[in-house]
Formats: C-alpha cells, structure tokens, sequence
C-alpha cells in the first residue's frame, strides 16, 4: 500500500476535521452565519446568471431597430424585439408598440419600461447590502458571548487558571468575529461587483432608448409618413 498516499489522506481528514470542530468550537451563532455565506454564493450565482442573459450588443440593436423604422417596417421592428427578448429590446418594444401617438406619451413609456427592467436587474441586490452589515455584528455579537462564557469559567476556577486556559477561550470566541468579517467581506465585493455590472447595463439601456426618441424626432420624407402608422 503507498504509505504516501495514505499519509495524505489521513493529512486531509484531519484538516477537515480541524475545520468543523473551529467551526463547532464557534457555537451557535455559527450557524446563522454558514447561512448567510450560502445565501450570498446563491445571490451572486443567481444574479451573475440574470446579467449573462440580459447582456446585448445596444449598438447593434439600436441599428437594427432604426433600420426597420426608417423603412416604415414596423411590424418587423417588434417582431424582432421579441425574439430577442432582452431588457434593451423589450424597453424598444414598448415604444414602438405607441408610434403614432404623441412623442410624450412614447417617451414615458420607454421610461417606465427602463425602470422595470433596472428593477429586476436588481432584484435581491438589497439583501447582499444587509448580510454585508449584519454578519460582521452577528459575529462581534458571538465573540461577546463566547467572552462572557470564558470569563464565567475563569471565575468559575475561583481564578486558578493558567495563561493558555484564558487564551483558548478567547481564541474560540473570536472565531465568530473572524467568520462574520468574512462573510461580511464577501457580500459586500459581490454586491459592488453586481451593482457596477447592472449600472453599465442600465447605461446601455438609458442610450438605447434616448436613441430611439431621438429616431422619432428625425424629419419624416412623405413616403415615410404614408408607412408609418398613424
């Protein structure tokens, strides 16, 4: 039997093992913090992915979209916005589905329909700002009472107790302090991160659309004004 192999095994249990009695040694208010860090993976998993789809080339869309205004195909325009189906097509969609009616009218329906589609870009968003401020607390909140427990063992002794007694309860109590700062670290990068990504796509979508109104108010040739609808 490779004795190596096995020595790195058993190095590899143990390291593990370490881990979960560190995490045990913790107490209780471990638990709600490995929560929380399984919240934030989830959150920035599940928005990474929303993004990836919502992701789009505006320019080229925009190009698209002027391109079967200006020859009056309007029909095609939607159809096209529809089976792109992202947050920039759907946002056009709304605004070429009320040509023909006063440009105001055109304008604050692309403007709601921008604000939805920023909305649920950032969907859930809030509560990886919350974990970043509370799991840090939570952990200062389980170091206190780790604190209290040691020293409620110290006078328990009746004082009688060695350096390494008094350290090794400090050191389990600042366990908490530790996995709070890190699970408020990690909620806090994914959340700017997230929010700097929605921010450029929502900068795409606001130039998408301030084009599309700015299309609209192009002089209109008589055989354009025959096409479009009135």
């Amino acid at each position: 039997m490779d004795t190596t192999a096995l020595d790195t095994t058993q190095t590899a249990s143990g390291q593990a093992s370490s881990l979960l009695d560190i995490l045990v040694l913790g107490g209780w208010v471990m638990v709600p913090l490995v929560l929380l860090s399984l919240l934030t993976i989830y959150l920035l998993v599940e928005r990474l992915i929303t993004i990836r789809q919502a992701a789009s080339d505006p320019e080229a869309i925009t190009d698209r979209v002027r391109e079967f205004v200006r020859s009056g195909n309007v029909e095609a325009a939607i159809q096209y916005c529809e089976e792109k189906n992202v947050p920039i097509t759907r946002i056009l969609q709304q605004g070429l589905e009320r040509l023909g009616r006063p440009i105001s009218e055109i304008q604050d329906a692309v403007q709601a329909a921008g604000k939805h589609e920023t909305f649920d870009l950032e969907k859930r968003t809030n509560l990886l700002a919350s974990i970043a401020g509370i799991a840090p607390m939570l952990g200062f909140f389980g170091t206190v009472v780790g604190m209290i427990r040691a020293f409620q063992q110290i006078q328990n002794l009746q004082g009688n107790v060695n350096p390494s007694v008094l350290a090794g309860g400090i050191w389990e109590a600042l366990i908490t302090t530790a996995a709070g700062l890190l699970v408020g670290i990690l909620a806090l990068f994914s959340y700017n991160y997230l929010m700097g990504r929605i921010r450029r796509l929502s900068n795409d979508m606001e130039r998408s659309a301030t084009d599309f109104i700015d299309l609209l108010q192009e002089p209109v040739s008589p055989e354009r004004s025959e096409e479009l609808p009135s």
